[in-house]
């Protein structure tokens, strides 16, 4: 029973009432159950294969179902009946962990080059805050290995006394942490969550005797944890054949040092530079003097990227500069010129590319199908634009569309873009590599690609029936929402895809009630499924302000299981609420 204070005198009571099964779930069980007061094992395997879609569900595997929700419910471990009631049935379903929405496995082929595979990517992964004035520290390093993330970012500086190698982000007033202990916290937490292998991109800003202690830090950390390759790779190998290696990705030392000395030359030229290719943003010119050494970084020294050599005139050929380069397993970087040279495919060399978000957009609006052709082997890697301080994040699907694999984020950020890309990566098992839809891999027979821009038909059309809600009154206190009545929900649900797919549909608001029933079903016709995410975030109703945030989800459609199922919600950042969830049916026509 809770009780709300209406005013000074009276105090309202409500009672939290107990979820009751939806008219569906009665119909089931009746149905399943042959009209009978329990259903038997046999009977729910029936129901598992004709409307869960689970067809492989054997009466043992049914079994187990049953002796788990009778040992949750009823807290006995020897049952004197091995059947479900109605409630016990409604139960099973409403249960995230027993009846979850998409599966736990990792299910796709792994034995593919990894450029085939969108990969869990994090920025400037060192960060616990902001861009400008956050802490540098292991902790965020840990907590995304912890949640899949295979990708880190790393910008190494000179520390003061120039004999040891700092993590920060250069000219803020970030406080540095030490290489040192970022790489003995990934060597211990690389592989908590997945096997598959964990991807370093260094942000190199040392002179060559520091690269050559870098060199021989992280040979010592991982030892043979790290992969590098005798020679320069002509094809990626694939996740599988790279369990539980350590990756390193950068420029190799003698570009650094050529594009820097052009990079001064062109500061006092004014032209070569990425800005020329791509055109300005308006919203960048703010950009900070570390923002510009950022981008030196990432961008605008592929402009004048040069073919490799072997000649010794550079510091690189000092003792240092061969070691550190021998590490580097995938080369960033691209070739002198343009647009078109900068997406240019070479049989005999693969490579990482990186564009900010905007860059990334300029080049897709001229050359989406060069995009998609370079990312069939190479890797591109997408990052936010600079004045994005407050570590927020862009849309993840423009860089998905067009095949980019390391779409980099904000981890430590927030919002609806950052829940997409948690969405994207609850795909296959968790592991933090998903396989791209083959149509992003196809080549015609006159070397077409997939065309981003075409208009597309529908494929198929997912219909979503959301049910009902409950789990909230565990997970808040009971005037959270409202100080005088228990609180009025409503769901929005949508798709987040292509442009053509995007779509959100919100249901009625039900008054007073912490377990909402809705019963409201919709429609998304979908041209890319393989590509489309369902969203949904349940509000509280405020009729004098905003309304208040009561959890959200989001799930690659790709992966959703048909049939009635539980959906757990999670908080703003993406952690799962102990409680709080819904009861919803997906349905493919």
């Amino acid at each position: 029973m809770g009780s709300y204070r209406f005013c000074l005198c009276f105090t309202r009571k409500f009672k939290v009432k107990e979820a009751e099964p939806p008219e569906d779930v009665k119909q089931a069980f009746e149905k399943y159950a042959d009209g009978g007061a329990t259903m038997s094992a046999e009977q729910l395997r029936r129901f598992l294969e004709e409307v869960q879609g689970e067809g492989g569900a054997s009466v043992a595997d049914a079994q187990r179902v049953v002796d788990q929700v009778l040992q949750k419910r009823h807290h006995i471990a020897k049952f004197a009946r091995h059947a479900l009631t109605l409630d016990d049935f409604h139960h099973f379903l409403f249960s995230a962990d027993l009846n979850p929405p998409i599966g736990s496995e990792v299910h796709q082929d792994m034995t593919a080059p990894l450029s085939h595979y969108f990969i869990y990517t994090s920025h400037n992964s060192y960060l616990t805050g902001n861009q400008l004035s956050s802490d540098c520290s292991d902790v965020p390093i840990i907590k995304a290995l912890k949640r899949g993330v295979r990708v880190v970012e790393l910008d190494i500086w000179p520390n003061s006394a120039k004999d040891d190698v700092h993590v920060l982000h250069g000219r803020t007033l970030t406080t540095p942490v030490e290489l040192i202990k970022c790489l003995k916290s990934i060597k211990e937490n690389a592989f908590a969550t997945s096997p598959y292998p964990v991807i370093i991109t260094l942000e190199d800003h040392l002179t060559s005797m520091l690269q050559s202690k870098v060199a021989e830090m992280v040979t010592e950390t991982f030892g043979d944890m790290l992969y590098y390759p005798e020679a320069e790779l002509k094809e990626f190998l694939s996740p599988e054949d790279l369990k539980y290696r350590i990756i390193i990705s950068t420029k190799p030392p003698k570009e650094y040092l050529e594009a820097k000395s052009i990079k001064e030359s062109s500061h006092l030229e004014k032209k070569d530079s990425e800005d020329d290719i791509w055109g300005n943003d308006p919203l960048d010119v703010s950009l900070t003097q570390q923002e510009d050494d950022k981008n030196e970084g990432e961008t605008n020294e592929h402009s004048h990227e040069a073919e490799e050599s072997d000649d010794c005139e550079t510091e690189s050929c000092q003792p240092g500069g061969p070691t550190y380069k021998r590490l580097i397993a995938i080369h960033a970087g691209k070739p002198k010129g343009g647009l078109k040279e900068a997406l240019k495919v070479e049989i005999d060399k693969v490579r990482r590319l990186s564009l900010s978000e905007q860059a990334l957009e300029k080049a897709t609006e001229s050359h989406a199908t060069d995009v998609v052709r370079f990312t069939q082997k190479n890797f591109l890697r997408v990052y936010p634009k600079g004045t994005r301080f407050n570590s927020s994040n862009y849309k993840p699907l423009v860089g998905w569309m067009h095949g980019a694999q390391m779409v980099a984020f904000n981890m430590q950020g927030y919002g609806r873009f950052l829940w997409l890309m948690h969405g994207m990566f609850r795909a296959n098992g968790g592991c933090g590599y998903v396989k791209k839809p083959d149509f992003l891999m196809r080549v015609g027979p006159d070397n077409q690609v997939f065309d981003p821009k075409a208009k597309l038909d529908v494929k198929k059309t997912l219909k979503v029936r959301v049910y009902m809600g409950d789990g909230w009154h565990l997970d808040f206190t009971q005037t959270h929402f409202d100080l005088y009545s228990p609180p009025d929900f409503y769901a929005r649900v949508g798709i987040a895809g292509v442009p053509a797919d995007t779509v959100m549909k919100q249901t009625k608001k039900i008054e007073d009630d912490w377990t909402p029933v809705w019963n409201q079903e919709f429609s998304f016709p979908l041209t890319v499924p393989e590509l489309a995410f369902l969203r949904v975030v349940v509000h509280e109703y405020d009729m004098s302000d905003k309304d208040d945030f009561a959890g959200q989800t989001c799930l690659p459609v790709s992966e959703l299981k048909s049939g009635i199922r539980a959906i757990p919600l999670h908080d703003r950042k993406g952690e799962k609420f102990d409680s709080a969830r819904l009861l919803m049916r997906f349905d493919f026509v």
